[in-house]
């Protein structure tokens, strides 16, 4: 019994004796991190503090550059404004009919306006780009005599699905497909010339053998009125025009462009008849007649988007390789506006260019599609009949 519980002494002091010299190496690992953590950290402080001031010396050129850039806008846009573009010079011959009019079957009679509406744009105020969504052709808009704070989003120029979120708020999260709900149409669009107005989904259709495909109806297109809370086409049109062609030269897939202002809803188009300018029509948001026809002295080339405000076309222009923007001709159906009054503004630099525009009257904001890109634009107005 002695002998063993000698053994068990000695067992139980060997054991001390190794635990304590673990832990003297854990201490001595301790202490060698320690040492070496200090001096990664001494030799990191310099190299932050240079890290830093590059910072903030890329910082200053950011925004002296940014500085310049906006001052060569502003002189440009001065110089724009003393040379003004000449696209409209035309606007006097096909008004008073002389050269280069062409009104056959057409009603180019002054507009009879509907409400007190006067109002034109005197400048583009502000530019809030919301997020990316989609490809880069696609519309997204409200509707101007619907809830306020939904949002309709109408990705590619050839769908039948629609996305409808219920706020803005909505639409900007990172997951906002999540949040959408999904209304698919019958039959799918054509270009991105569509339109959400008093409940309805307004666009253009290509029918079997419309405009590219060779056919009987190879220069029609059909007019689609579609209810979106019961999900059913309440009426159909052929819209009444011969040899439809893209309306905007650097727009291809819009044959059909629609939109809506305080006068009612409008129709801009072009046709082989006179393939360098476009048209303008005046639409019965109830039955889709047309109610009353334009040509225009707006040229087709180089145009990329186009909207209606107060029965006022205004027509945007850019180049192919993608540049600024410029509402660059405007044409008043109601003659108000003459074009030596009207303002050109340019459009705050982006990143491609517009494949579509949607202006909201009750908010007097365009809604862009920008190479994917969704965009608000507000608008300065003026009276029609004030200076420029």
């Amino acid at each position: 019994m002695t002998q063993w519980r000698c053994s068990q002494r000695t067992w139980a002091g060997g054991h001390e004796a190794g635990l304590g010299e673990r832990l003297a190496q854990c201490q001595d690992q301790s202490s060698r991190h320690a040492a070496e953590l200090r001096d990664f950290k001494n030799k990191m402080l310099p190299l932050l503090e240079v890290a830093e001031k590059e910072r903030e010396a890329l910082r200053t050129e950011a925004d002296t550059i940014s500085g310049r850039v906006d001052r060569l806008e502003r002189e440009v846009d001065y110089l724009e404004t003393q040379n003004p573009a000449l696209p409209c010079v035309e606007v006097d011959e096909k008004v008073t009919g002389g050269p280069g009019i062409k009104g056959k079957g057409r009603r180019n009679e002054k507009y009879d306006m509907l409400t007190d509406c006067g109002y034109t744009i005197s400048q583009v105020r502000s530019m809030k780009i919301l997020k990316r969504f989609g490809g880069p052709a696609g519309l997204w808009t409200k509707d101007p005599m619907g809830p306020t704070e939904r949002i309709y989003v109408l990705d590619g120029t050839q769908n039948d699905t629609a996305f409808v979120f219920p706020r803005l708020r909505d639409f900007t999260l990172a997951m906002a497909a999540r949040k959408a709900s999904r209304v698919r149409v019958p039959f799918p669009w054509v270009g991105t010339g569509q339109l959400v107005y008093g409940g309805f989904l307004y666009y253009a259709r290509r029918p079997p053998g419309g405009p590219g495909g060779g056919g009987e109806l190879e220069n029609t297109l059909q007019l689609i009125k579609f209810h979106l809370a019961n999900r059913t086409v309440v009426d159909s049109s052929v819209f009444p025009a011969e040899g439809l062609i893209p309306p905007y030269g650097l727009t291809a897939d819009t044959y059909i462009d629609l939109a809506a202002d305080e006068e009612g809803l409008w129709a801009v188009y072009a046709t082989r008849e006179d393939d360098r300018h476009l048209c303008l029509a005046k639409l019965d948001p109830q039955t889709l007649d047309t109610e009353q026809q334009w040509d225009t002295p707006c040229p087709r080339e180089n145009a990329e988007a186009a909207f209606v405000i107060c029965g006022t076309l205004y027509v945007v222009y850019n180049t192919r390789p993608a540049s600024r923007a410029r509402i660059q001709c405007s044409f008043d159906a109601s003659g108000t506006l003459t074009p030596e009054r009207a303002a050109l503004p340019y459009f705050p630099r982006r990143y491609g260019a517009h494949a579509s525009l949607r202006y909201n009257p009750r908010e007097r904001q365009l809604y862009a599609w920008d190479d994917g890109y969704q965009i608000v634009y507000k608008l300065e107005m003026r009276k029609k009949e004030e200076e420029v």
